[in-house]
């Protein structure tokens, strides 16, 4: 029993009787009954004040009448400041269920309860919570109380907390896999990171990436690293605030010692829950951002690197703001996760953008200006690479001047992407420049250079339209090896596609080709394009090439524009695969003199 009171007399009862084996009582025999009784009486007190589970018994008014020592120890409180009291005024912190407890008293039925708070003795897991059963207390049919007896679950509930939490950070990452590095630009990428970050994990959230080409800017003082602010993501009416942030140039340039040169360099996230200003000094280094940060009511801010392999590409600042919390520990490990996901993406996007440029300035200097046409021939082209995909492809085109005012114009789509590809067009190119100058067919032309390529040992493919433009005929002859049609636009407005015999891809070496003359009046225009102006997803590419006919294009408009046309309508600025386009018209007879005569 605890030492400083004794239970109520009714709890070990001395009775001298003992309940009946049948009906009535029956009186302890004299000998035997101080023994017996004292036993009895002992073996309870062992039980209550042995167990580690928390017993208590309150009076009608719910106050305490008894406290076994486990509870003490749990609450911190000794059993005499409970003794007279509610729980409500020793333990204010516990939320107690008084209703259910109230019909325990009124119609005698058992109930579980649950009490959740904090007490007096300090808990790792914070919030407490137990499980309790209250039963009614009766002496001779006079209702005396409840009893009650508790089990403590707050491990279990962290446990299934931590559980819940675990599946949340994973469903976070899960989202930020999908929504962070859609695409290979970096800019996008930076972007993505930001809005996502903000709301999910923060009210506020920035992008910072390490520059180390200045774009013509002076370079960084010495000791100092340049950060450029790619994306501010927040609320509008915070925006407003945080717009001044790091001042009107497009990058921020930060000290040895700062928090996110230390964060950057040692791989590890910087916290400042509640922080002073000293404190967000030490992230933003100027004062004046300092204030801006205040204006805008943060009081917390995370800062989190953006790691890849040996080095961090750059930093993500979250921050909190007004009512919202300060950030968790699964707060930061799920920054920490989405940041490392983000960086890879980031890296690839960096890694993309110089290789990608490189590849492209290589085949744009492969893909040379197509030679001076005949006066007769006007031409135009377009190159367009593809917006998504990581490599370029092997697209060509070439107008070439031939002997009797005849032109070649020349359409080709090397088999796959890449540097490889790129090589490959370009010997494609140099053998057709070659065999026509021969002078022969243009079927005997594919013939040979499917020939050719198959000697010099060219492992790629190619689909290739030749169209011979013959002006004093006022004809054109076409053959194609795999290629796609060209398409007529009449001075009318009327269009239609050029059908011609399929032929096999040239590098095949299973050159079979015809040739087909048709009439080319003048001001008609002819289109030569690679399959990447046509090519769309869950479409037909024949469904495709016909809708070119239903364009309502212009044969009247220059060529220029009808090729920015054409391109605006069918790609938006954006194209899945590299887009070759080749534009030609015969000029009308006055024209043509006029050409002619400047020439010579």
């Amino acid at each position: 029993m605890n030492a400083e009171r004794p239970p109520p007399s009714w709890l070990f009862p001395e009775a001298r009787t003992r309940a009946p084996r049948g009906m009535g009582t029956e009186p302890f025999p004299p000998s035997v009954d101080g023994a017996r009784m004292s036993c009895e009486c002992g073996f309870l007190r062992g039980i209550i004040e042995g167990t580690s589970a928390p017993v208590v018994i309150l009076d009608r008014h719910l106050r305490y009448l008894y406290v076994n020592p486990a509870w003490s120890r749990v609450t911190g409180v000794p059993a005499t400041a409970f003794l007279g009291r509610t729980l409500r005024e020793v333990l204010p912190d516990v939320q107690t269920p008084d209703d259910v407890l109230i019909e325990v008293l009124a119609d005698g039925q058992p109930r579980e309860v649950t009490l959740t708070g904090t007490t007096r003795v300090p808990s790792p897991v914070g919030r407490r919570l137990w499980r309790a059963v209250f039963h009614r207390l009766e002496v001779q049919g006079q209702v005396l109380g409840v009893c009650g007896i508790a089990v403590e679950a707050s491990n279990l509930r962290q446990y299934l907390d931590d559980l819940e939490n675990a599946h949340q950070r994973l469903a976070l990452l899960d989202a930020a896999a999908t929504r962070v590095g859609t695409t290979l630009d970096v800019e996008a990428t930076c972007a993505e990171l930001a809005d996502f970050l903000a709301p999910s994990l923060a009210d506020i959230a920035a992008v910072g990436l390490v520059e180390q080409d200045f774009f013509g800017a002076p370079p960084p003082p010495a000791g100092m690293l340049r950060l450029r602010k790619m994306k501010l993501s927040a609320p509008p009416e915070l925006l407003r605030h945080l717009n001044e942030l790091g001042g009107t140039r497009p990058y921020v340039d930060l000290p040895r010692g700062s928090a996110p040169r230390r964060c950057m360099d040692s791989g590890r996230p910087w916290l400042g829950n509640l922080a002073s200003d000293e404190l967000f000094q030490k992230v933003v280094v100027d004062p004046e951002r300092v204030r801006i940060l205040r204006a805008a009511g943060v009081h917390s801010m995370l800062v989190v690197p953006l790691p890849t392999a040996g080095h961090s590409v750059g930093i993500v600042m979250l921050m909190r703001v007004g009512a919202s919390p300060g950030f968790s520990s699964d707060d930061i490990l799920t920054a920490q996760g989405v940041a490392a996901r983000a960086a890879v993406s980031i890296d690839s996007a960096h890694r993309y953008s110089h290789e990608h440029a490189m590849t492209l300035e290589l085949q744009r200097a492969l893909l040379s200006e197509p030679d001076r046409p005949h006066p007769t021939v006007e031409v135009a082209t377009r190159y367009l690479p593809s917006g998504r995909s990581a490599l370029v492809g092997g697209d060509w085109y070439d107008s070439i001047a031939l002997p009797d005012c005849r032109t070649l114009l020349v359409m080709g789509d090397v088999m796959g992407h890449g540097f490889q590809a790129a090589v490959a067009m370009s010997q494609y190119r140099s053998v057709l420049r070659t065999v026509a100058a021969a002078g022969l067919p243009v079927d005997a032309m594919l013939t040979e250079a499917d020939r050719r390529a198959a000697r010099i040992g060219l492992d790629r493919a190619a689909t290739c339209l030749l169209v011979l433009l013959d002006t004093e005929a006022g004809t054109c002859t076409a053959a194609t090896a795999g290629h796609l049609p060209p398409l007529v636009i009449r001075p009318g407005g009327s269009a239609g596609l050029m059908h011609l015999p399929a032929g096999p891809p040239i590098g095949t070496e299973l050159g079979d080709y015809e040739m087909t003359t048709f009439a080319f009046e003048p001001g008609a225009v002819l289109l030569l394009y690679t399959d990447g102006l046509v090519e769309q997803r869950n479409v037909d590419i024949d469904d495709s090439v016909r809708a070119l006919t239903t364009m309502g294009l212009s044969a009247d408009d220059s060529l220029e524009h009808l090729l920015d046309t054409l391109l605006t309508q069918l790609t938006d600025g954006m194209c899945e695969d590299d887009i070759a386009l080749l534009a030609a018209r015969l000029r009308p007879s006055a024209d043509s003199k006029e050409a002619r005569s400047r020439t010579t």
